[in-house]
């Protein structure tokens, strides 16, 4: 039986998800919501993209309503054929589990739960008018959830030995949509009291939760007890199986006001209530579809906790950022969303909708995505030893173009310095981004999108740069395999592109 993964510290200090025994990067994509709600179309449609675009890993979602479509009575047909053809095509999965909450709604329900609004009652945004919400406040609808999740986790242990499923996902952007927080019964006579004790750390002042927060307190408010449930869910489900596990968040965005994203889901603001309230989430992950996305895996692992994104854009810009996750931020893993539409032809995405849920209707855009996508992934599979070997030392850089303004950078090098120049990316195309490995003194490997690049003596320095060889090339299984060696005038052509590519540059340093 294989070892369980676990998320541990791997040779070079890095926080990393352990598979089969060792780190593991995660080069995946989520399916769309219903894709996998039938096996014969997961094998039709899905498959198919998974090996094209050369993913390793999928999300999948399995909704509570397929296991569980009348109480106590439990189905594993999907779950247990989902393991079977993701064995079959050799890939790994993350279970995305649509419990009682999904993108701020309980869509996922069983018949049974979505019929009784008495005993798993509803979420209020205004006193007397229930939303489809199952409000955090309903502790019947909790233990359901629970209960529905363990009996998954169970059969998980009992039934996948390979450990086909490296991660699990307790719920799905949690939170209240159209309100700032929750007013139903219990929830207001809960917001009258004093905040928990759990809480104090995070308050300004003591007592009341608008004493404490002010006018932060309904999202503080929200977020402690999402937390609290979601971790209930997460410690039920190890109970019977001790996966890893995490929450996902939909960002806030402008208008950045609670409810217009899902209040108290696990926002970057208060990430430390959550951290706090829900300690069987190993972390927690932001679905990045926001153009700035530096900012947001800075949010994400500025206390040294590892970065999953686990939605991302859609768009070309999707291909680059992913070097930019792997090589700087050594994230788990990387996947953009709806990944079996990317081979289709594809419409503009629904603008108005898009709008409606305060999502810019760019990121969702897959049209001409997919070869984009398929060059870098193909290269960075096979770059996976040299990412694991070198990530967390001096050797491994990472550079990506910030703004529409930022012309390049120079990279401080041991003894020398490396100037990356980012050309002009043409719409709908990858952006500048991608990963320096310096193997060997006087060797040079870069891959990524959209650079140009050039040795440099230090400045003020008494050296200067003999060129050796400059290569065109690829990996396999993490060795450097030559195409072209590029002289003479081509020797300007240490130009990566719109497709992934990478190059390696060979050179002395001497003194004058």
């Amino acid at each position: 039986m294989a070892e369980l993964p676990y998320l541990g510290t791997d040779a070079n200090g890095v926080v990393s998800l352990f598979v089969d025994g060792a780190p593991y990067i995660a080069l995946g994509g989520e399916i769309h919501n219903s894709s996998s709600s039938n096996l014969d179309y997961m094998e039709e449609e899905v498959w198919p993209c998974v090996e094209q675009l050369h993913l390793d890993t999928l999300i999948v979602p399995l909704a509570w309503e397929s296991v569980e479509p009348r109480e106590g009575v439990y189905d594993f047909t999907l779950l247990d054929g989902l393991l079977s053809q993701a064995r079959l095509h050799g890939c790994k999965l993350v279970l995305l589990w649509f419990g009682l909450w999904k993108n701020g709604e309980s869509m996922y329900v069983p018949g049974w739960v979505k019929t009784d609004t008495k005993r798993f009652f509803r979420a209020m945004c205004v006193p007397g008018a229930p939303t489809q919400t199952v409000s955090p406040f309903c502790a019947a609808g909790i233990e359901a959830d629970a209960k529905a999740f363990s009996a998954v986790m169970a059969r998980l242990g009992e039934t996948d030995t390979e450990r086909t499923v490296i991660l699990v996902q307790v719920e799905n952007e949690v939170g209240l949509l159209s309100g700032e927080r929750d007013r139903c019964e219990k929830a207001e006579a809960a917001y009258s009291q004093d905040i928990p004790e759990a809480m104090k750390d995070f308050a300004e002042a003591s007592g009341s939760w608008a004493a404490a927060y002010g006018e932060d307190a309904p999202e503080y408010f929200m977020a402690y007890h999402y937390a609290r449930a979601l971790d209930a869910i997460a410690a039920a489900g190890k109970k019977e199986y001790n996966l890893p596990m995490y929450a996902n968040a939909w960002l806030s965005q402008f208008p950045d006001r609670p409810g217009h994203h899902p209040s108290g889901g696990p926002v970057a603001r208060v990430l430390p209530v959550w951290k706090a309230c829900a300690p069987h989430l190993d972390f927690l992950a932001p679905d990045i579809y926001v153009s700035d996305f530096t900012a947001v895996c800075d949010a994400y692992t500025k206390d040294g906790g590892p970065l999953l994104v686990p939605e991302a854009r859609r768009d070309p810009v999707t291909a680059s950022n992913v070097f930019y996750a792997l090589g700087h931020y050594n994230a788990l893993g990387f996947a953009p969303f709806g990944i079996d539409a990317f081979l289709k032809e594809q419409e503009e995405p629904n603008a108005q909708l898009l709008e409606e849920l305060n999502i810019d209707a760019q990121s969702f855009n897959c049209l001409g995505t997919a070869p984009f996508l398929e060059a870098s992934y193909r290269l960075l599979r096979e770059m996976k030893p040299l990412l694991l070997k070198y990530r967390g030392t001096k050797k491994l850089r990472s550079f990506i173009r910030r703004s529409n303004h930022d012309r390049g950078i120079i990279l401080p090098m041991n003894g020398y310095d490396l100037q990356l120049t980012y050309k002009n990316v043409r719409f709908r195309k990858p952006e500048s981004a991608g990963i320096v490995i310096e193997p060997e003194p006087g060797v040079i490997l870069i891959a990524g999108c959209n650079v140009k690049a050039e040795i440099l003596p230090k400045k003020g320095s008494d050296t200067y740069i003999t060129p050796v060889s400059l290569q065109e090339g690829t990996f396999w299984q993490g060795e450097w395999i030559p195409c072209r060696v590029l002289n003479g005038d081509e020797r300007g052509l240490s130009l990566l592109g719109d497709y992934a590519g990478a190059i390696r540059m060979e050179f002395s340093v001497s003194s004058l």
